[in-house]
């Protein structure tokens, strides 16, 4: 086994014991994430636990085993089914309804199957309605600000969180695993699915958006950069959504009488892709980077998303006299946290920040800053660290 499927290990990975939970109550559960994020070696894991084949896909061999899918997976009724890639078998989903329903009746009720994707984009589109009410979906991200020791989360923000670029031997080691990634994205991963995109166009886009990382979406702005039109560049945008590598945050809407921003923030998810895309290799290269704020904020907001509670909505909140929130959760229940995000030690709030809790009376008001202590400020509002928000989210889920 690879040195990093066993050091992976050594990080807890929260998202385990919610798998083992969804395949003990659903038949298939699809275990969705970019590549390389760590689905085989959580697969495998759960494979060690219980009676189960695993087959890649991508794999040949594995595909012809599959040339007649029922008379082959109906031999292993016993088992749970891991197909990895199993976009590469779009017609397969059909044949699992069929499985599936048969076990149902045979008594053979949940863990049946579970498929692993390397994207949204796929899944849900072949999945959802043949496996409807009979598939559950989860998303795995890269290991989270919550997932390692304070002492090493420096270290995380500046490689982010794929496994192979997390656990790399030196900095430079973890960059070239970056770019080769982001390489391999863009020449074979990404003409696989289907879209024809020139490689260097979709480079330069990717690129952008990690130089606006957080900011207010300008469509246009990108289009004449790229000299292509508008509906293009929501293609493209859409097309990195869909792939769970860029995140686009919403702007609050309410009916306030307010005039609100209504662009969408767009951002790169994972902090060691932004910065391997902007060339930064160390922290001492991304401090001294203006990208520096934008990049911890974004870091802190997939930190505290992947910690909030399942139906958890995520916005952020502007209004065209600047009152702003950078990060406001709708928890279960439509219990409002306003959230501020500083990089700096002694973190200083601007107007904006009060005038939006006037506006909206969130019942938690915190500022997340890369220290260690928790203080308050005034009107109720308190700096915390980012380890503690996340831990005040996974208590309420």
């Amino acid at each position: 086994m690879e040195l990093h499927s066993i050091i992976t290990r050594m990080i807890e990975r929260r998202i385990t014991a919610e798998l083992f939970e969804l395949l003990d109550t659903s038949p298939a559960v699809a275990l969705i994430g970019p590549r390389q994020v760590g689905k085989t070696t959580l697969a495998l894991e759960v494979a060690e636990q219980r009676p189960s084949i695993y087959l890649d896909l991508e794999s040949d061999a594995d595909r012809a085993k599959l040339a007649e899918p029922e008379l082959y997976l109906a031999e292993h009724e016993d088992r749970l089914v891991i197909l990895d890639e199993v976009h590469r078998l779009p017609n397969l989903f059909q044949n699992l309804r069929g499985l599936i329903d048969r076990g149902r009746r045979n008594g053979r009720k949940t863990g049946r199957f579970l498929l692993l994707g390397s994207a949204s984009i796929d899944l849900l589109k072949q999945s959802g309605e043949t496996l409807a009410g009979r598939i559950a979906y989860l998303e795995m991200q890269p290991i989270d600000g919550l997932e390692v020791p304070p002492q090493d989360m420096n270290r995380l923000w500046v490689r982010g969180g794929f496994p192979d670029s997390f656990l790399a031997a030196s900095d430079r080691a973890s960059q070239r695993w970056r770019q080769d990634f982001i390489r391999t994205y863009l020449e074979r991963d990404i003409p696989l699915l289907g879209p024809r995109i020139p490689a260097e166009t979709l480079r330069r886009f990717w690129t952008m958006l990690a130089h606006h990382q957080s900011s207010l979406l300008n469509a246009a702005d990108f289009a004449r950069a790229l000299g292509v039109d508008g509906k293009t560049v929501a293609s493209y945008l859409d097309l990195l959504v869909d792939l769970l590598l860029v995140r686009r945050l919403e702007p609050w809407h309410a009916n306030m009488g307010k005039r609100l921003v209504k662009s969408p923030r767009v951002y790169v998810r994972d902090s060691g892709l932004t910065h391997a895309l902007l060339g930064l290799s160390t922290l001492e290269d991304i401090l001294g980077h203006p990208v520096a704020g934008a990049s911890w904020e974004s870091f802190v907001i997939e930190t505290l998303l992947a910690a909030a509670p399942h139906g958890t909505q995520a916005n952020f909140y502007r209004t065209a006299v600047g009152a702003e929130i950078d990060l406001l959760l709708t928890l279960p229940g439509q219990n409002l946290w306003a959230i501020e995000i500083k990089r700096s030690l002694s973190p200083k709030l601007e107007r904006g920040f009060y005038q939006a809790c006037e506006d909206l009376q969130p019942a938690r008001r915190i500022v997340v800053y890369p220290g260690s202590e928790t203080f308050p400020l005034k009107d109720d509002v308190n700096v915390i660290p980012l380890s503690a928000a996340g831990a005040a989210l996974l208590a309420i889920s």
